[in-house]
C-alpha cells in the first residue's frame, strides 16, 4: 500500500494556532446553516435558474422559456430557493416576478462563475 505524501506525521501541536482558531470558530448551528445553503445550490436546475435571476427579475414563465422546461418544475425549484431565503419575489397583478434575495446571493453566483472560469480557462469566460 503506497503512503500517502499528504497525511502529517507529526506530533506537534502548534497551540498558538490551535487556540487562536479554535476562539474564533462559529457555533456549530452557523455551520450547518451554511452546509444547507450550499446543499441547496447544489442542483444544475437552481443554478440555472439563479443565474437567470442574476441578470433579471423573471415570471415562472419567463424562466421556463429560457431553461426549456415546465412550468411545474420551474415552481417547485423556486419554492425551494424561497423558503431557503435564496429567492423572492413580487406580485404584479396575476403575474409573480421572482429575484434574487439580495446582493450576498448574487455575489456567491457570481464568484462562483470567475472561479470556475479561473480554473478551468486560465481566467477566460466559458464559451456559451
Amino acid at each position: 500500500m503506497a503512503k500517502n505524501e499528504f497525511i502529517c506525521d507529526c506530533n506537534v501541536i502548534h497551540q498558538d494556532v490551535v487556540d487562536k482558531i479554535s476562539k474564533d470558530m462559529l457555533v456549530d448551528t452557523l455551520f450547518y446553516k451554511i452546509a444547507e445553503f450550499y446543499k441547496i445550490l447544489g442542483d444544475t436546475t437552481r443554478i440555472k435558474i439563479l443565474y437567470a435571476l442574476d441578470k433579471s427579475e423573471m415570471c415562472v414563465c419567463d424562466i421556463a422559456n429560457v431553461l426549456s422546461m415546465s412550468k411545474s418544475s420551474i415552481s417547485h425549484q423556486l419554492g425551494t430557493l424561497r423558503r431557503s431565503g435564496i429567492v423572492k419575489c413580487r406580485k404584479e397583478g396575476k403575474e409573480v416576478y421572482y429575484m434574487l434575495d439580495d446582493d450576498h446571493v448574487k455575489k456567491v453566483i457570481e464568484i462562483g462563475i470567475e472561479h470556475i472560469e479561473h480554473k478551468e480557462n486560465g481566467g477566460n469566460k466559458i464559451e456559451k
